[in-house]
């Protein structure tokens, strides 16, 4: 559902909820002038607001920042 780049996105904000998360997207993206970064941008937030919150807590897992992601190594 989500690119690899949108998850990577959604991973340096705040996802304790949905509508917490499209919030600071939106918040953000006010600040991303390159073309590219606001389609990624815009395009996860769209994801997001079609989903339902019961859908959001099956992929909030998925949604670890990188320096807390251990990847299953020790």
């Amino acid at each position: 559902m989500f690119t690899v780049e949108e998850i990577n996105l959604m991973c340096i904000y705040n996802t304790d909820t949905r509508s917490g998360l499209i919030s600071e997207l939106k918040q953000a993206l006010t600040e991303v002038n390159d073309p590219e970064l606001r389609e990624i941008f815009e395009n996860a937030a769209v994801k997001l607001e079609a989903m339902t919150d019961g859908t959001y807590i099956e992929i909030k897992p998925y949604l670890i920042p990188a320096e807390e992601y251990t990847g299953g190594e020790e």
